[in-house]
């Protein structure tokens, strides 16, 4: 059987997939120690972000949740939608609206860190007791910073 996945995207301010996102984290979080965020705090920044959402027959698999700085502050895919690029679509469709695209990732998450290398990010540094478990977080970075004062002067050209 084949399934269909497609992709949405949620503009800020809305609780559309908030409920099924929540689910989707907490599964990762229980199976592999990652995306330890708590409820208030995910709910929040959820709201905040726009949401790319990946929907398999209307089930939610992945999403990533976006600053309007091009900030990922989650990015999660199912475990068994893992591996056929899915996660690369939803990083595209961020790189869409952003000029780079930013991200922490858990030092000891080595399939996160690989995933965002193997797209071109690259670390930018290491931040000890990142996280608040005592975690450590590397902060990635794809992309060129054009910034307010280039784009200002482009403009002017």
């Amino acid at each position: 059987m084949s399934v269909t996945v497609e992709t949405r995207s949620v503009a800020p301010g809305s609780d559309e997939y908030l409920e099924a996102a929540w689910e989707l984290k907490e599964r990762i979080r229980r199976s592999e120690g990652v995306l330890k965020q708590r409820r208030g705090f995910f709910a929040d920044a959820f709201r905040r972000s726009r949401v790319h959402v990946l929907l398999a027959d209307e089930e939610l698999v992945g999403f990533a949740a976006v600053r309007r700085d091009g900030y990922v502050l989650f990015l999660a895919i199912a475990t068994e939608y893992r591996g056929q690029g899915f996660g690369e679509r939803l990083i595209a469709r961020v790189a869409e609206a952003n000029d780079s695209i930013t991200c922490h990732a858990r030092a000891s998450n080595e399939d996160a860190l690989g995933f965002y290398e193997s797209l071109g990010f690259q670390i930018q540094r290491r931040i000890d007791n990142y996280y608040e478990d005592g975690g450590d977080a590397y902060y990635l970075k794809l992309g060129e910073d054009t910034g307010l004062t280039s784009k200002i002067t482009d403009a002017l050209r």
